[in-house]
């Protein structure tokens, strides 16, 4: 039986400007952290990866976590993504006040591709963190 979603996996090119951004920015927290070595089985055999080589984090955000990772072995392929492409091509986090959130990011780093946008019973906006990974910033009224 499926309980919900445990966590949501981003790739990030240097695992110490990612905890920056996720826990100083959007205000994660460290949950716990990890160094994954090449002669690690078991993580080689759950990953399909033998031999792979990378730093971790898990964070705790409220009704989420999210899980950084900084592989060295294999060396990673760009594969961010458009809004339009299969996969996962973004992540959404729920906000209280979108114009506020949206001020404090652009401050922060966060590209936007415009203003945040009034659907009436909700306000969303794309952006991208410093990686080019796109973040949804939604507004529920």
């Amino acid at each position: 039986m499926i309980k919900g979603i445990h966590h949501i996996a981003i790739g990030v090119p240097d695992i110490e400007a990612g905890l920056a951004f996720y826990c100083d920015v959007l205000g994660f927290s460290v949950e716990w952290r990890s160094e994954v070595s090449a002669d690690n089985e078991k993580a080689g055999a759950a990953v399909g990866l033998p031999g792979f080589e990378a730093r971790m984090a898990m964070l705790r955000g409220p009704d989420i976590r999210i899980e950084l990772w900084q592989y060295t072995n294999p060396r990673p392929r760009d594969r961010r993504s458009d809004p339009a492409d299969l996969g996962y091509p973004h992540m959404a986090l729920a906000v209280t006040n979108i114009e506020a959130e949206y001020d404090r990011l652009s401050g922060a780093g966060m590209t936007f591709v415009g203003a945040p946008v009034n659907f009436g019973t909700q306000k969303a906006i794309y952006g991208r963190d410093p990686f080019g990974n796109i973040i949804e910033l939604l507004e529920e009224s």
